[in-house]
């Protein structure tokens, strides 16, 4: 079926030579491609560049939202694709994408439900049953919130739609890049939190981390996840820790 909208498709990336091939190729009908790169030192852009319709910009990372709203801004098209470097559509998804974009009472914006996997294998539960995110929607109808450092959020000016097959998130290649993923979370979380005026409470640090870990372990059946499931509820927990740990370390400094 062909597709009646033009479509931006936009990524942002870090030495993502792992992912990076197959993610654009996730972009095949879309009439560009906008890559903003935090000056990566793999071969990334190596692989990027063999694609024609690819433009790849250059920028000091601050955080995730300078990067995104960069990306937006480069865009020339009103309809936005936003996927991360861990995320797949897969054929039905790309089919749902274009029906739905072909229709004539079609949504400002579209969220994407995510099926989230560690190390090749799918996670069932573990707080990632809901997990969704905007991944579709138009430019002139949305805006990611500039105060926000970590964990995007997306604000949409318009009508909401969601889609009904899911998009695969790769998340977790392995233990040490997640952890080293979640701690780099953490950091920008707590930088964002001092910034706002938060103040470090001893109490607040230990039992929201204590609960994150119940929540998605016990609350949310992370258990039935297996060996998988405590870990990626450990590492979520270790980052409400970091988190914490970074406006308490910030505090210090004042």
């Amino acid at each position: 079926m062909q597709l009646k909208e033009k479509i931006s498709g936009l990524i942002i990336t870090y030495n993502e030579e792992k992912n990076i091939r197959e993610v654009l190729e996730c972009f095949h009908f879309c009439d560009e491609i906008i890559i903003i790169d935090s000056y990566s030192t793999d071969k990334t852009l190596e692989i990027a560049s063999a694609f024609s319709n690819v433009k790849i910009i250059k920028n000091k990372f601050e955080d995730f939202t300078k990067q995104r709203n960069l990306a937006l801004e480069n865009a020339s098209n009103d309809w936005i694709l936003f996927l991360d470097g861990d995320e797949r559509i897969t054929p039905k998804l790309e089919a749902e994408i274009i029906v739905e974009l072909n229709k004539d009472d079609k949504k400002d914006a579209y969220y994407f439900y995510r099926k989230s996997f560690f190390e090749g294998k799918a996670l069932h539960f573990s707080g990632t049953r809901n997990d969704k995110n905007f991944r579709l929607f138009r430019k002139s109808k949305a805006s990611y919130i500039a105060e926000k450092k970590v964990h995007e959020t997306l604000l949409v000016n318009g009508e909401i739609g969601f889609l009904e097959n899911k998009l695969l998130h790769y998340s977790i290649e392995n233990h040490q890049s997640y952890k080293k993923k979640m701690l780099e979370y953490g950091r920008l979380k707590g930088v964002e939190l001092f910034e706002k005026g938060k103040k470090y409470n001893l109490f607040t640090h230990y039992w929201k981390t204590f609960f994150k870990f119940f929540k998605s372990y016990i609350l949310q059946l992370g258990i039935l996840d297996g060996k998988n499931g405590f870990y990626f509820c450990k590492m979520q927990a270790e980052y409400v820790d970091f988190t914490h740990a970074t406006v308490k370390q910030l505090e210090s400094k004042i």
